[in-house]
C-alpha cells in the first residue's frame, strides 16, 4: 500500500528547495506527497527577494484538511518562520498525533537570507523539538539551538546531546559546514552515536540539500525503516543527488532528485 508523507514548509519559486524539493524527493522514494504551505518565497538560485507568510489560521486549516481525509504515515517540517505559525503547527500535531515527525530547522537560505525570525527560535525549540522523531540541523543551525560554537566533530557530538536533552527523540547533526575532505554527520539516539561519512563533493550546486535529506529520511521512516537505516539510505540518496547536481541558474543550482530513476530509464542529464 502506498505510504503518505506530508511536508509542512515554504514554497521555493525556483524549484530547488522547500515544498518543491520535498515533493520531488517523496516521488523519488515511491511515497505519496502532500503539502501544507507555510510561506511563499520569491527566490532563485542566487537570492531570496522576499517572503510572504501564510496566515497561521490558513496553515491550521491546511493541516485539518489533510488529516480529516487521508492517513498520514510521516510528517516533515521545513521552513516555519513565525512564532504564531509554529504554535498552530504544534497544536495540530499534538491533536492528530502522527507517528513520525522529521524536523528540519530551516533558519538561513544558501544566499544568507534569514528564513526563521530570531525571536521564533525559542518557540521552535519549545514547541516542535519535543514532538520530533528526528531533528536534522546543520552545524550553524545546531549552534543556534544548542547555544554552543561548533568547529570540530566533538563539538557536533556535544551539540547533539544538548539538543536531545531538549526533547528530540533522535538528533542528526550534519557536518557539511565543517571543513575537511569528508562530510561527517552524527546521529544521536540518547544513548549512542551512529556516524555517517561521505566524500566531500566540490560543487556550488547544493540548493535544497537540507530539505531533500530530511524528506528522504521521512520517506524512509514511512516505508518502515528504522532510524539508522533511514538516515543511511537518505545519505546515499542526497550524495548521489549532489554528485549529479544541476547547473541551473547563476547561483547555487539544485540537486538532481531523479538521477537514479532517470539513469534506470536511460535518460541522462
Amino acid at each position: 500500500m502506498m505510504k503518505n508523507v506530508l511536508a509542512i514548509a515554504g514554497s521555493d519559486s525556483s524549484g530547488g528547495a522547500g515544498i518543491q524539493a520535498d515533493l520531488k524527493t517523496f516521488s523519488a522514494h515511491g511515497v505519496f506527497g502532500m503539502t501544507v504551505i507555510t510561506a511563499v518565497t520569491a527566490q532563485n538560485t542566487s537570492r531570496v527577494i522576499d517572503v510572504q507568510d501564510i496566515s497561521p489560521d490558513m496553515i491550521g486549516k491546511q493541516i485539518d484538511a489533510i488529516f480529516e481525509d487521508i492517513n498520514v504515515d510521516a510528517v516533515k517540517i521545513g521552513m516555519v518562520s513565525k512564532i504564531e505559525s509554529i504554535k498552530v503547527i504544534a497544536e495540530r500535531l499534538r491533536e492528530y498525533k502522527p507517528k513520525i515527525i522529521v524536523l528540519d530547522p530551516v533558519m538561513i537560505s544558501k544566499s544568507g537570507y534569514a528564513l526563521l525570525k530570531p525571536d521564533a527560535i525559542k518557540t521552535l525549540i519549545s514547541e516542535l523539538l519535543p514532538l520530533s522523531t528526528v531533528v536534522t540541523p546543520n552545524a550553524p543551525e545546531a549552534e543556534k539551538i544548542s547555544g554552543i560554537k561548533i568547529k570540530t566533530m566533538p563539538d557536533m557530538k556535544r551539540a547533539a546531546k544538548i539538543i536531545h536533552d531538549m526533547g528530540a527523540e533522535n538528533v542528526l547533526v550534519k557536518g557539511g559546514h565543517i571543513e575537511g575532505s569528508h562530510s561527517t554527520d552524527f546521529l544521536f539516539d540518547g544513548k549512542s552515536f551512529n556516524v555517517y561519512e561521505s566524500e566531500y563533493i566540490k560543487t556550488k550546486n547544493t540548493h535544497g540539500t537540507g530539505c531533500t535529506l530530511s524528506s528522504a529520511i521521512a520517506s524512509n521512516l514511512a516505508l518502515g525503516m528504522d532510524i539508522v537505516s533511514a538516515v543511511d539510505n537518505a545519505k546515499k540518496y542526497i550524495t548521489s543527488a549532489i554528485m549529479h547536481s544541476l547547473a541551473i541558474g547563476k547561483g547555487n543550482g539544485p540537486t538532481h532528485h531523479f538521477y537514479e530513476l532517470y539513469k534506470k530509464a536511460g535518460i541522462l542529464c
